[in-house]
């Protein structure tokens, strides 16, 4: 933190830095006057002081939005949020922590199996990635791994509708063939 003075050393009376007092009377008359206006004049805080207050104030901006980033994941996310969110802290010079990062946990694999379910699961991951205003580079590259893993399963669907029509076309022709049969002997 530059410029800013810990609140620690706010309460330590500063050292006075005087040439040696004069003697007699004089002396304890001056030190009579100084100490009631040391006492009476209070010590700077140094959290009022407009440098610390800004820094203050963008980082419990940055909470703000950090926390809000991490619940926009959340509230898309639904059943998929396998951990809630993790923050990573900083503390203020007020002694405050303030979050400035975090992650949110998510299940990214593929439904086994079921792939009509693996492209409904990859399109929720994407929107959950990019729910939030401004999403990081760890979001959109996430949101990149849910698009591939809805490509796969797009072509395994395609493979396995495939499949299931050259079976119904071959299984079409076996009736036929059994058909035909039968009205010619009948």
């Amino acid at each position: 933190m530059i410029g800013a003075i810990s609140p620690v050393a706010a309460t330590i009376p500063p050292r006075s830095t005087q040439s040696p007092s004069p003697s007699g009377s004089e002396a304890s008359t001056a030190d009579a006057s100084r100490s009631s206006t040391e006492t009476e004049t209070p010590a700077e805080d140094p959290l009022t002081s407009p440098e610390v207050q800004r820094e203050i104030a963008q980082l419990a901006q940055r909470d703000r939005e950090v926390r809000a980033h991490e619940q926009a994941h959340i509230a898309v996310g639904g059943s998929l949020i396998t951990s809630g969110p993790t923050y990573q802290y900083t503390t203020g010079p007020d002694n405050r922590r303030y979050a400035v990062g975090g992650e949110v946990g998510i299940d990214t694999s593929p439904v086994r199996g079921d792939p009509e379910a693996t492209i409904q699961k990859a399109v929720q991951i994407r929107a959950a990635a990019l729910a939030p205003a401004d999403p990081s580079p760890a979001d959109r590259q996430a949101a990149a791994r849910a698009s591939q893993m809805e490509q796969r399963a797009r072509i395994e669907l395609a493979e396995q509708q495939r499949r299931e029509q050259a079976y119904s076309a071959t299984a079409a022709a076996g009736q036929t063939q059994n058909g035909s049969t039968i009205e010619a002997i009948a």
